[in-house]
């Protein structure tokens, strides 16, 4: 899937954009039983004209009742697209529950600089820090422009001097980097802070 927000992809594949929503049903299967200001009894009064004519839905939400009016077909057809809605959920959760996309979310920026902290890992935390940060560069930095990667240490280490346009080759150069750094290294009191700084000091990743 591209790596779009959550709002995005509702835009795209939501109830609403799809005439899905139950208002939007409602109004295709059927119409809403409305009551009229009478003046000479001083109160709204339901019309009675449909009473026991058709099957009626009240919405829980405010009260409204509707008069639903459809064949079977057209109810079946709705069922079936609400079907195919609720799949298309289930698949966009999976998506974003799975892989680097559970620990990392979903990246939105073209320019993104990675801060490497590992502070006091073990070896085997220093693995797992290694394997999802693998999993991040392969599965969505792929997707945009330019990455980098900064260590915060006593004398911070880079991947690159300056954010790199992504390719396959420099995504397999930066994970190769990676796996090479030694798990423990000189920190100083403002090493992370530092490392933050040169991060967010590149205009690329500012834009």
């Amino acid at each position: 899937q591209p790596l779009i927000s959550s709002s995005k992809w509702l835009q795209l594949h939501g109830l609403k954009r799809n005439k899905l929503s139950l208002p939007q049903i409602l109004s295709q299967i059927g119409f809403q039983h409305r009551e009229d200001y009478v003046s000479t009894l001083g109160k709204p009064v339901a019309s009675r004209y449909a009473a026991g004519l058709f099957p009626q839905y009240m919405r829980a939400q405010d009260g409204s009742v509707y008069n639903l009016t459809a064949k079977k077909e057209l109810i079946l057809h709705f069922v079936d697209c609400l079907m195919r809605a609720i799949e298309l959920y289930k698949q966009r959760m999976d998506w974003l529950t799975s892989a680097s996309r559970q620990i990392f979310g979903v990246i939105q920026e073209q320019c993104i600089v990675i801060v490497l902290d590992f502070g006091t890992a073990s070896a085997a935390e220093f693995d797992l820090c290694c394997d999802a940060l693998s999993m991040v560069l392969m599965e969505q930095v792929t997707q945009i422009a330019k990455f980098n990667l900064i260590r915060a240490a006593q004398d911070l280490v880079r991947w690159q001097p300056q954010p790199a346009a992504v390719s396959d080759q420099a995504v397999s150069s930066a994970v190769k980097w990676l796996w090479k750094l030694a798990r423990a290294t000189t920190t100083g009191p403002g090493s992370s802070a530092e490392a933050l700084l040169e991060a967010m000091d590149n205009e690329s990743v500012s834009n």
